[in-house]
C-alpha cells in the first residue's frame, strides 16, 4: 500500500493542533468504508457502528504514537480488525461463498509467532530474545519487500493469472488442488506455479542478506499474515471506482472482479460498498455525529 498522502499528513497535523473541522474530515472520509467493513463480519449494524466508533476514538487516543510511514486507510482498517476480532471471533454465516472465508483466521494472529526456523539454545538470556526479535523483524522485512515486488511485477507485466494463482496460496492457503479446482488449472501447473514464485520470493529476500525457509512449518502463516497487514495485492480505491464504472480494460476488470467477488477480500468489499452506497442519508450523517460526539473532547488531550 502507499505511504500517507499530502492530504492526510495535513488532516493530521490539524488534528494534532485540536482542529475538529479536520477530525470531521477524516471522520468522513473513512467512515465509510470502516462501518461495511464491520458489517460484513458482524450481524447487527449497531454492534458495526459501535466497533467503528471505537476504532476512530483508539485511534485518536494513540494519534501520538501513529508514523506517517504507510497507508492510513491500512492502520485504521487494523484497529477495526483487532477490535472486531476481540469482540466476535466465530464467523457469521454468508450468502456468497468467498475463497477467504474458507482459510480459519487465528484467533491471535496479531501476534502470530516467528515463520522461521529458531534456533534453540539452553538458558537463553535477555539478549538473545532481543536478538532474536531484531532477526524476526529483519526477516519479515525482507519478506515484506521480496511479496511486494514480485506482486508488483506480476501487475506490471498484466500476468494476472499467476497473482491470482498466488493470493489463493499465500493469501487464502488454499491447497493446492482446491486453486486448481478454482482457477481450472492442472495440480502440477499450480505446484509448479507456486515452486516458481517461492523461489523469486526466496531470491529476491536474498538480497537484503536474509534466508528463508519455505518448508518450516510457520512459513505459510506468516505469507498470510504479511499479505494481510500489507494488502500486497489490493487494487487502489480508485481502481475499484472504475471497476464500478465499468471503465477498466478487461484485464484489470477480471483481475479486480476476482480480487472482490472470488477472492473476496473483506477490506476492498469494504472500499466497494461505500462507493456504492456513498450518499448523505440519515444514518450515515447520524453515526458521524455520534462519533464526533464521543471523540472531539480528546482533541485538546493530543
Amino acid at each position: 500500500m502507499s505511504e500517507i498522502t499530502q492530504a492526510e499528513q495535513y488532516l493530521l497535523d490539524q488534528i494534532r493542533q485540536g482542529q475538529a473541522e479536520a477530525w470531521s474530515q477524516l471522520v468522513q472520509r473513512y467512515q465509510g468504508r470502516l462501518l461495511a467493513f464491520a458489517r460484513s463480519k458482524l450481524p447487527q449494524r449497531a454492534d458495526a457502528e459501535d466497533i467503528t466508533q471505537d476504532t476512530f476514538l483508539a485511534f485518536l487516543k494513540g494519534l501520538k504514537s501513529f508514523r506517517s510511514e504507510g497507508s492510513l486507510e491500512t492502520y485504521l482498517f487494523t484497529i477495526l480488525r483487532r477490535k472486531i476480532i476481540n469482540a466476535y471471533r466465530s464467523k457469521r454465516s454468508r450468502k456468497t461463498c468467498l475463497l477467504q472465508d474458507i482459510y480459519q483466521t487465528a484467533s491471535g494472529d496479531e501476534d502470530s509467532s516467528d515463520a522461521f526456523e529458531q534456533i534453540s539454545a539452553a538458558d537463553p538470556t535477555a539478549s538473545w530474545y532481543v536478538r532474536r526479535a531484531e532477526q524476526h523483524d529483519l526477516q519479515k522485512e525482507a519478506l515484506v519487500q521480496g511479496l511486494r515486488e514480485l506482486v508488483n511485477g506480476f501487475k506490471k507485466s498484466l500476468n494476472f493469472r499467476d497473482l491470482e494463482i498466488v493470493e489463493m496460496l499465500f493469501y487464502c492457503q488454499l491447497s493446492n488442488k482446491d486453486a486448481a479446482q478454482t482457477s481450472k488449472i492442472s495440480d502440477k501447473n499450480i505446484a509448479v506455479i507456486k515452486h516458481r514464485c517461492l523461489k523469486q520470493v526466496r531470491d529476491l529476500v536474498a538480497k537484503y542478506n536474509i534466508t528463508v525457509d519455505p518448508e518450516s512449518a510457520q512459513f505459510e502463516n506468516m505469507l498470510t499474515e504479511i499479505w494481510e497487514s500489507q494488502r500486497l495485492s489490493c487494487p487502489k480505491r480508485s481502481t475499484i471506482g472504475a471497476y464500478l464504472l465499468n471503465t477498466l480494460d478487461k484485464h484489470w476488470y477480471d483481475y479486480v472482479d476476482f480480487h472482490l467477488n472470488k477472492l473476496g477480500c473483506h477490506f476492498c468489499r469494504a472500499n466497494l460498498e461505500d462507493l456504492e452506497q456513498k450518499t448523505s442519508d440519515k444514518q450515515e450523517k447520524s453515526l458521524r455525529e455520534r462519533i464526533m460526539e464521543s471523540t472531539v473532547g480528546f482533541l485538546n488531550k493530543i
